[in-house]
């Protein structure tokens, strides 16, 4: 029997993709759905995670990752959404000197005991991962259950997919499935999903899929779905009559 992947990296196949935002939303979906979830930011040069946390952040994951005994209790925060699940981040906000650090070899693999015991702590667990080419993100991307690739919805977006997955070839694994993001239709037969721009576009408005639309989090909710192999008890809006008329 195939054992229900947990953990999954959401990887980014070039600057920009917007994984950090969809890992936001896909994490807010499966908490509505009942889920605890947990988020993880290993885009160290962005610590783009840190934007959807109010308040003071003590401990980041780089503690983590470049201490002796990671505890990732200490650095989640509760994002406080209203769902039936629940949503905490672990995020990264450190220091240059602090951030090289994090990008060793040696991290990477505590990064891994990371993964481990937050996966023993919640139903499910993002990882916000940058385009592959550190020891954080290959970390990630190795040894997560299952890896989604973000592309954007453009020709550029297409291109990265496939230097994407040479790279992930080249460290021993593969991706489960792939997304064009803020796009409304599939841009080339190689990705899997189309996720569409949603109307709240500022940091401050997100996770949107809390309170859902009939197209935006549906399309989110596809995108949880396929990633852990799952279907989510969720019910969404109707579309109103003139998008129903839309061609």
């Amino acid at each position: 029997m195939t054992e229900q992947p947990t953990t999954a990296a959401i990887t980014g196949t070039a600057g920009g993709a917007g994984t950090t935002r969809l890992s936001v939303e896909a994490g807010a979906t499966l908490a509505r759905a009942g889920y605890s979830v947990a988020l993880v930011d290993v885009a160290f040069a962005t610590q783009g995670l840190a934007q959807y946390v109010s308040g003071r952040i003590d401990e980041d994951v780089v503690d983590l990752v470049t201490g002796d005994d990671p505890r990732p209790s200490d650095a989640a925060v509760d994002l406080g959404i209203d769902a039936d699940g629940r949503l905490v981040a672990v995020p990264s906000q450190a220091s240059f000197q602090a951030l090289a650090r994090a990008k060793t070899a040696g991290a990477a693999e505590r990064f891994e005991a990371v993964l481990d015991r937050l996966d023993d702590a919640v139903d499910r667990v993002l990882v916000d991962v940058p385009p592959v080419a550190t020891n954080p993100a290959v970390a990630a991307v190795t040894t997560a259950d299952r890896v989604a690739l973000v592309a954007p919805g453009t020709d550029r977006g297409v291109d990265s997919l496939q230097r994407s997955r040479a790279r992930l070839t080249d460290v021993g694994t593969t991706d489960d499935l792939a997304v064009a993001n803020r796009v409304d239709e599939l841009p080339d037969g190689s990705i899997d999903l189309a996720i569409p721009e949603s109307d709240a576009t500022a940091v401050a408005d997100a996770p949107a899929t809390v309170d859902p639309d009939d197209e935006f989090a549906p399309a989110v909710a596809a995108f949880a779905e396929a990633l852990f192999d799952e279907q989510l008890d969720l019910e969404f809006p109707e579309p109103d009559l003139v998008d129903r008329l839309r061609p």
